[in-house]
């Protein structure tokens, strides 16, 4: 069976039997959707570099969790609204 390394709300990497739903940016904090235009030409870019701080997340809630912000392009509205009250945007998922 294969697994998956995902980061869990505190940061730390755990092993999943189910993939994660959202990628991110270890060293910017940030995550996205995993079809992301921003991670994918980054990755096509500097081939072996960007994999290196790539992370994922089983869903937004352990993102925020982790510490994580919104991608400003794929999750574009998202991210206003983190930017505008980041705290009161981390308080809808309960964090």
């Amino acid at each position: 069976m294969k697994m998956y390394k995902l980061l869990g709300a505190d940061g730390k990497e755990y092993l999943s039997e189910t993939p994660g739903t959202f990628g991110g940016n270890g060293r910017l904090k940030i995550y996205g959707r995993l079809d992301c235009p921003s991670a994918l030409s980054t990755i096509r870019r500097f081939p072996g570099t960007y994999e290196k701080s790539r992370v994922f997340f089983a869903d937004e809630k352990t993102a925020l969790a982790a510490g994580y912000r919104p991608c400003g392009n794929c999750l574009r509205e998202k991210y206003h609204e983190y930017k505008e009250n980041p705290q009161k945007y981390r308080e809808k998922f309960g964090l």
